[in-house]
């Protein structure tokens, strides 16, 4: 059983690669105005009460993306700083079913695109994910499904 975090403490966290059937993957955008400007992101996000990784994984997808997915797999996790035992939870999800965004009134100017996962990969390179755990995951995805067969009309590198 999960002891709920105490009061102030920081939560762990799940970030998600949704891959659909053609290779895409789900990515998300938004304005960070403290940051300087917009950038990329994954869905994903701190857990909430007692919830396991998997669970948050599960509901940020579906809030994020409006995305459920019959096929999970755990990536890896790693320390969000030295100074802090929250961790960061790194999922692959497949055989996805698409459906609304059900976003929070902070997340409203969440856009939702499906990009191939080498222009993903091309964004981590070119420094438009703000936050390490996209980058991270989307490499650990990569890698996870490097030797299975490239979706229909990709090419084994991911492209078209």
């Amino acid at each position: 059983m999960t002891t709920p975090p105490a009061p102030g403490a920081r939560r762990d966290a799940s970030v998600i690669v949704a891959r659909d059937t053609t290779g895409e993957i789900a990515v998300l955008t938004s304005r960070f105005p403290r940051h300087g400007g917009e950038y990329l992101f994954l869905p994903g996000g701190r857990r909430e009460d007692a919830e396991m990784a998997e669970e948050c994984a599960r509901r940020e997808l579906r809030e994020e993306a409006g995305v459920t997915a019959a096929t999970w797999r755990h990536l890896g996790s790693y320390a969000i700083t030295l100074a802090d035992t929250a961790r960061v939870d790194l999922f692959l999800a497949e055989d996805l079913t698409r459906g609304p965004q059900q976003l929070t009134p902070s997340e409203a100017d969440f856009k939702l695109m499906w990009w191939p996962m080498h222009a993903a990969l091309q964004a981590v390179r070119d420094g438009r994910f703000l936050l390490q755990g996209g980058p991270l995951a989307l490499l650990l995805a990569e890698r996870a499904t490097l030797h299975e067969s490239p979706p229909p009309g990709l090419n084994p590198d991911g492209r078209i």
